[in-house]
């Protein structure tokens, strides 16, 4: 793989021009191009058979969609990587798309790992547990299920049906008696021998049995045994056998429609509507089905149906293996292409396939309906998310519904551990990937100093995003579908001293366009009585049935339980830590040698000056350096 740039002179040619002449470099190769403006930020990714070819009609400058047009007017850099195969090139753009996010590219914006049900057997006795991530494990993986809800739901049934152990090793080699999970007939417990490992290990198998679409053998083998045992009159055994039945009639009832013409396959259909995109995902495995899911893709408005399919697919397969079957509402652009590439990484051969008639069809039907439902949702919710913030915009006197809303908070202990936090918002709710934290690092600050804290977070935030994107919310380029870099209001927790302070840092750094508001509780620091403190001096009392108040309140709570959470976590490390780690001249080395004198770091704080300089590389004056510290 070869990487280089294109031609740039002083950095302040764009377009077109710049394009024609990396085309002079490109070989015709397969590979992948990328997009850059002059401040760096990356435009857009792309893949082609032949690199030359493809990159040469963007040098023409002519025939493309405005969003394009607009693209190609900003690029001021272009590099590109040469692969083998173009089925490689469809992979690499996939994962360069996923990770660098460019502003120009359909983008898969719900990325999370998919859950599974795992029988861990890295022990004598195996282990029904959830598993995420990297399969590092031995054992069996069943999945993937579309949440964890889902994945619960099904451990809690599976626990009455196969009577697994769930509980970790350490708590396994510590039992003496069994747990109250065995009281309730939810674990057989092999941990205290209530049953052999040979006849739990025959439960495991029964397990694997029916999360691998064997369902009906296992069923039919529990039946057939709870009628021996009602004959032998042992109804205990029988009614064990009866519950685990229900919990196997239970899992099924809840998978739906369970298909009869293909073992594992993935559904996929797509539906458009108000410039958005909604494609539902149906997950089959072992011949059941294990849920669902919506996502909604960020592509502008121009792309069609085919485009924006293709480019999901190939994102959410980048890190997740393919099963045999994928089956699609629409066609999509390369998909002998895409199969070529997913069969490559899988392992074994997919085959993408439009149906259009039969069980294969009524599934796609099914996604679509879920599709349009789930996309109706979301276009009423954001009708009425766009009332809602055209009326904060009307309160605060903004010229435009706020696009982005920022809202700081500050958490310390009388000072110790201090973290900022911003949560941001916008028009579809709380935007947790844009979330940050502070931790508050002027050793100058008295501790306590909440108007000291938020100068420092303003100034760290404020500072780095006029470099990242200087001007302000009114000169700012934001894509279709994107969400822009500055906020037009911010909401401080506290009154008009955290707002002074606020607003001085932020005029010292020459922001403008953006609207600051501090928000305090009152007099008597009862939800409802809110003051808003403006930055020409004003204050606000809204109305306490008010929609506005409730959604400013939602605001600065979720503010406030994210600085929190963060500075728990900041206190919860930090006790963890070693004490020797906070004296100045213990490094490795001597924290090892001291530890090893003593014992542990309590025994360390309790010896003597003359104890500590005996300790090999402790001199006189550290031994007393430390000394002092404890004391």
């Amino acid at each position: 793989m070869k990487e280089t740039s294109g031609p740039r002179k002083n950095g302040l040619r764009t377009g077109v021009e710049v394009i024609a002449e990396f085309v002079k470099t490109l070989p015709n190769r397969p590979g992948v191009y990328r997009m850059y403006d002059a401040a760096g930020d990356l435009l857009y990714v792309g893949k082609a058979r032949d690199l030359k070819r493809r990159v040469s009609t963007y040098a023409r400058g002519q025939g493309h969609s405005n969003r394009i047009t607009m693209m190609l007017t900003r690029v001021a850099r272009m590099e590109f990587a040469t692969t083998a195969t173009e089925a490689e090139a469809l992979l690499l753009e996939a994962n360069l798309i996923k990770r660098l996010k460019p502003r120009y590219n359909v983008l898969l914006r719900d990325d999370k790992s998919f859950p599974y049900i795992l029988i861990d057997k890295e022990h004598p006795a195996p282990r029904l547990t959830k598993h995420r991530g990297a399969r590092r494990k031995k054992g069996s993986y069943y999945g993937p299920f579309a949440s964890a809800g889902a994945v619960n739901r099904a451990l809690n049934a599976m626990e009455k049906a196969f009577l697994i152990r769930t509980c970790s090793d350490s708590v396994y080699a510590n039992r003496t008696r069994p747990c109250l999970k065995h009281q309730i007939r939810r674990c057989s417990a092999p941990c205290t021998g209530e049953v052999s490992l040979e006849e739990h290990a025959r439960l495991v198998r029964q397990a694997e049995d029916f999360l691998s679409g064997r369902s009906h053998g296992v069923q039919a083998e529990l039946t057939r045994q709870m009628e021996e045992a009602a004959e032998r009159l042992d109804f205990e055994t029988a009614a064990v056998l009866r519950d685990r039945l229900a919990a196997m009639a239970h899992i099924a009832a809840g998978q739906g429609v369970n298909p009869r013409t293909f073992e594992n396959a993935d559904v996929f259909a797509l539906a458009q509507e108000g410039g958005q995109t909604c494609i539902q995902a149906f997950f089959f495995r072992a011949w059941q089905n294990w849920g669902n899911r919506a996502y909604f893709p960020r592509a502008a408005e121009d792309r069609d149906e085919a485009e924006i399919l293709s480019a999901f697919l190939a994102q959410f397969y980048d890190a997740r293996p393919a099963p045999p079957l994928i089956l699609l509402s629409h066609g999509i652009e390369d998909g002998e292409l895409l199969e070529e590439a997913l069969s490559e990484r899988a392992g074994h051969r997919v085959r993408i396939h439009v149906p259009k008639r039969g069980e294969k069809r009524q599934f796609v039907e099914t996604a679509l309906d879920n599709a349009r439902e789930a996309l109706g949702q979301r276009l009423a919710s954001a009708k009425a998310q766009k009332a809602l913030l055209e009326v904060v915009a009307t309160t605060f006197g903004l010229p435009r519904a706020p696009r982005r809303i920022e809202v700081y908070d500050n958490s310390h202990i009388q000072g110790t551990n201090a973290v900022g936090a911003m949560v941001v918002a916008g028009p579809e709710g709380f935007m947790k990937a844009h979330y940050r934290k502070f931790n508050i690092r002027d050793a100058d600050l008295v501790p306590g100093d909440d108007f000291g804290m938020m100068r420092e977070v303003m100034r760290r935030r404020f500072s780095r995003l006029a470099k990242e994107c200087p001007g302000g919310p009114e000169t700012e380029e934001v894509p279709d579908g994107g969400f822009p870099s500055w906020p037009d209001l911010v909401l401080v927790d506290g009154g008009r001293g955290q707002l002074n302070a606020v607003l001085e840092t932020v005029r010292e750094l020459g922001v403008r366009d953006v609207a600051f508001v501090g928000v305090s509780k009152g007099p008597e620091r009862n939800a409802g009585n809110e003051v808003f403190h403006l930055a020409d001096g004003r204050t606000l009392h809204l109305d306490r049935r008010s929609p506005v108040l409730y959604y400013l309140q939602r605001l600065r709570d979720e503010a406030h339980r994210f600085a929190i959470g963060s500075h728990r976590a900041r206190r919860s490390r930090e006790a963890r830590g070693n004490p020797l780690d906070a004296i100045p001249g213990i490094g490795a080395a001597r924290k090892r040698a001291l530890l090893a004198a003593f014992g542990s770091a309590r025994a360390v704080a309790r010896a003597e000056v003359s104890e500590l300089a005996a300790v090999e590389g402790i001199s006189l004056k550290l031994a007393r350096l430390i000394h002092d510290h404890f004391r």
